[in-house]
């Protein structure tokens, strides 16, 4: 039934039903949260320490069809599972092998953050209520099937066309139904974006530590390229066209982003430190187990709390109240720690000559991951603190977007407004309409599983108050989220034993990829079309035989050891010495091996190589697989090479013995990866 906007009277109803709901039904929510801040100083359960140092362990599960389940576990001293233990799987990838033991036809397909599930009704039903900013209670149990993936890094561009069509689907036909509808949606949209993305940081923040912490000696998961592969794949699900982004580039990007984070963290470090020396409270770095600060506390003295009666106080940065002027901080009947001291107020070893004992009080802790401030995560007095600042820029976004249709980009005097505002905000160090605190928040809810150096009381006080820092009425309890990770491997692994399950859908996919082998560019194009009209439905798939087994297998070395030419290619000018030549030289003979099928990117890649390298045998598996391609760009690259005046006289003597040798046929094309026997070899 279409629904017509100028039916008033029935629209007035529901706008006015969805705004008592908005408004009241979150006041409610937000007041018990005031309400039980005094009964979360009462005491958790504490777990019991493990005798191993081990906090990661790996697990591979073969795949019937030629695949693997690579998943790594974790030991969560934090959460209190008796049912499973302390052990959580937290992250599963599944690894397309072909059913062969070499990495040259590898293919990574689905990454399952194994915390993240399907929500309930009633979660689904709450995220679709606008300016609801609570949750509303964790799922109980998993669904019982198998959970859902975030990404198929094997088909990325998938994920850029269904943002744009939902956008397009939103903006065309959901919005001009008048702001209950619009509104609605949209936070629907919001919450479930938001709800995949703390997903996808905490599944970001376990591959990186268990390739920082376990190492080779715990098992390497994935090869160094897969790591970049997968980190940068997850990182740019974050962007509208992230998922075109060429291969090439994804390490680069990744090691970009992982430099600006170093230099974040290393910035916020410095600032929060300044400001807790300058204010005499003292400051204490939490780290992950690979030794990275993400987080910080901030603690004040019971023995200053009299000596600084009326001190002056600046909470730039700190964002939270005086405490010289807080009488609770006197008789605080919460947690605190005894810590020694020297004359400096340096923490110390108790058997340090000069030690002093002093009582801490936590004031606060803070994420050290914003792009311009420490954002504020924990308020040990003010429970609604840190929420109420967070909510400051969810607010003033769902307000001008939702119900006033106004943006950044499409209105002048809000643009200006807006930007004049962030950057006194941000120059001031005022935590207001600053960015999310999504991301230090979902690694807090890690760094509280994996720290094992937290006081279980202070770990158990901090996940109660960290939960309520969280808008999203789908996410689920940090306790929730372990028991769902357990249940949803079992399901994975039952639905990878199925013969109609895993190994079904990755003969599927194998078969959807066979089809680029099959068909042109524009046909490939129609099929895509057909694709994004049926929303996702369709998918044109080729039936299986052993000849396009065949080029699919080597389909994949192609790309394999193209991809590995061009990042020689693109590395810096001292090739000899930054890459190992025998692995260069391998590319370069599987280039030669299978030279008509090579496109112009293994030609650039040659031909840059063979300039940037001094090594003879080097230089003439590049000429040999230049003179044997069959495509324009390597006659081209050929004639540049001959025309370059600052090439050497080893390198011109060997290119004029290429260009003056009678071209001969090059052998039978081998499919996996066999040396050929062509007359043409160099080692002949």
């Amino acid at each position: 039934m279409r629904i017509c906007p100028d039916r008033s009277s029935r629209e007035a109803s529901v706008l006015i039903f969805v705004l008592l709901v908005s408004f009241l039904f979150p006041a409610s929510l937000l007041a018990q949260d005031a309400r039980s801040h005094d009964q979360n100083q009462a005491n958790g359960p504490k777990s019991e320490p493990t005798s191993s140092d081990e906090i990661f362990r790996l697990e591979r599960v073969p795949v019937a069809g030629g695949a693997e389940l690579v998943t790594i576990h974790a030991r969560l001293d934090g959460i209190q599972n008796p049912e499973y233990g302390n052990w959580v799987p937290l992250v599963t990838v599944l690894r397309d092998t072909l059913g062969d033991s070499s990495p040259e036809n590898d293919c990574l397909r689905y990454v399952w953050p194994l915390t993240y599930t399907r929500p309930t009704i009633g979660q689904r039903l709450s995220g679709a209520v606008p300016f609801l900013y609570s949750r509303v209670g964790s799922r109980k149990s998993a669904p019982g099937k198998a959970p859902p993936p975030v990404l198929d890094l094997a088909a990325t561009d998938r994920d850029v066309w269904n943002k744009i069509f939902w956008t397009a689907l939103q903006s065309l036909l959901l919005d001009p139904y008048g702001i209950p509808l619009k509104a609605s949606t949209r936070s629907y949209r919001q919450n479930s974006s938001d709800y995949r993305k703390s997903h996808i940081i905490r599944a970001l923040s376990v591959l990186s530590l268990y390739e920082a912490v376990a190492g080779p000696e715990g098992g390497q998961a994935f090869s160094d390229v897969e790591v970049a592969e997968i980190q940068a794949r997850l990182k740019l699900t974050d962007k509208t066209f992230g998922g075109l982004v060429g291969e090439l580039n994804l390490q680069r990007y990744n090691e970009q982003q992982i430099t600006d984070l170093r230099d974040t963290r290393g910035h916020n470090w410095e600032l929060l430190r300044q400001r807790a020396e300058a204010e005499s409270l003292f400051f204490e770095p939490l780290q992950m187990p690979d030794g990275t600060t993400t987080h910080a506390l901030l603690w004040v003295a019971k023995s200053d709390l009299v000596a600084n009666q009326g001190k002056r106080y600046d909470g730039r940065f700190l964002n939270i109240s005086n405490p010289w002027t807080d009488k609770r901080l006197l008789n605080w009947a919460g947690y605190s720690e005894t810590r020694f001291v020297d004359s400096e107020h340096r923490s110390v070893f108790e058997e340090t000559p000069g030690a002093r004992a002093t009582e801490l009080v936590p004031l606060a802790l803070y994420g050290l991951d914003s792009p311009k401030i420490p954002t504020l995560l924990v308020d040990f007095r003010d429970t609604f603190n840190p929420k109420k600042r967070e909510l400051s820029g969810r607010v003033l976004q769902d307000v001008t977007r939702n119900v006033l249709s106004v943006s950044r980009y499409g209105d002048l005097p809000y643009f200006l407004g807006r930007t004049v505002f962030d950057f006194v905000t941000g120059r001031r160090g005022m935590d207001i309409n600053q960015p999310s605190r999504l991301r230090t928040y979902s690694q807090l809810k890690l760094l509280l599983s994996l720290n094992q150096s937290l006081n279980p009381e202070l770990r158990e006080q901090l996940g109660n108050r960290l939960e309520r820092v969280s808008l999203n009425p789908m996410e689920n309890d940090l306790e929730a989220e372990a028991k769902l990770a357990t249940e949803q491997y079992a399901a994975l692994l039952a639905y990878a034993k199925r013969p109609d399950g895993l190994p079904q859908k990755l003969d599927r996919d194998r078969r959807a990829e066979m089809a680029k082998l099959a068909h042109g560019g524009a046909q490939q194009t129609l099929f895509r079309l057909a694709n994004i009209l049926s929303f996702g439905k369709y998918t044109h798939r080729e039936k299986a035989n052993p000849e396009l087994e065949s080029k699919l297998d080597l389909a994949r070395r192609f790309a394999y050891h193209t991809h590995f030419l061009r990042q020689v290619a693109n590395s810096s000018q001292q090739i000899d010495v930054t890459w190992d030549l025998s692995e260069v030289k391998r590319s370069l003979e599987f280039i030669v091996d299978h030279a008509p099928e090579a496109d112009s990117k293994s030609a650039s890649a040659a031909a840059t190589i063979f300039l940037r390298t001094q090594d003879d045998e080097t230089r003439r598996f590049c000429l040999e697989s230049l003179t044997h391609m069959t495509n324009p760009k390597a006659k081209t690259e050929l004639l540049r090479l001959s025309q370059k005046k600052d090439l050497d006289q080893a390198g011109r003597d060997l290119l004029l013995s290429y260009q003056k040798a009678p071209r001969q046929p090059t052998g039978p094309i081998a499919v996996s990866g066999e040396k050929s026997t062509s007359s043409t070899r160099v080692d002949q």
